[in-house]
């Protein structure tokens, strides 16, 4: 005689994930560029020339170079939920979130709560109308001009100046070494 028995209904327990997708972009244009634009805009020889203007001359950089991935740090972890929930800290918008570039290649550790170089460091405001949010992407953007960290690019962070220098992620890779001309960062963020 055969028995039919029936299996045990298994409640399947749902997995709920979400995706950071980070997306860096640097763009660099070289002092002969920045020179061009002086002269076409008619600036003075130590007038720092932006992004913007090079881009508006139709200028294109000479080199451009995308770089996927970071890693979230602890404290700009924190730093997000506490703002999700009201909690404390002070929203990363345009007067308050700064690009940091440094020459230190320690490797990323969620527990930094800064860049790692020593003293070739330097952290820079948004450009205007950053940061920016399009659907669920968020971009930040900071123009290094000619006299400005001019060293090599090994790290370089999203920070929050007016919440105690909160950072919110770091990453570590060789951008190159800079010594003259305007060289732009850009981060996007993706969330899905």
């Amino acid at each position: 005689m055969d028995i039919a028995i029936a299996a045990p209904k298994m409640k399947v327990p749902q997995i709920e994930c979400g995706r950071w997708d980070f997306l860096w972009t640097c763009e660099k244009w070289s002092e002969d560029a920045v020179k061009f634009a002086r002269k076409k805009l008619g600036k003075g020889k130590d007038r720092e020339i932006s992004s913007a203007e090079l881009r508006a001359l139709m200028i294109p950089a000479e080199i451009e170079e995308e770089i996927p991935g970071n890693m979230l740090l602890n404290e700009g972890i924190q730093l997000i939920l506490d703002l999700l929930i009201g909690a404390a800290g002070v929203a990363a918008n345009n007067a308050n979130a700064q690009i940091g570039v440094g020459d230190s290649a320690t490797a990323e550790a969620a527990t930094q709560t800064d860049l790692q170089a020593g003293a070739n460091k330097l952290f820079k405001a948004m450009n205007a109308t950053y940061p920016i949010r399009t659907a669920q992407t968020m971009a930040w953007q900071s123009d290094f001009a000619t006299g400005e960290a001019n060293y090599a690019w090994n790290e370089w962070s999203v920070r929050n100046q007016a919440a105690a220098d909160k950072n919110i992620n770091r990453k570590v890779q060789s951008l190159g070494t800079k010594a003259s001309g305007t060289w732009t960062l850009t981060g996007q963020v993706t969330i899905s």
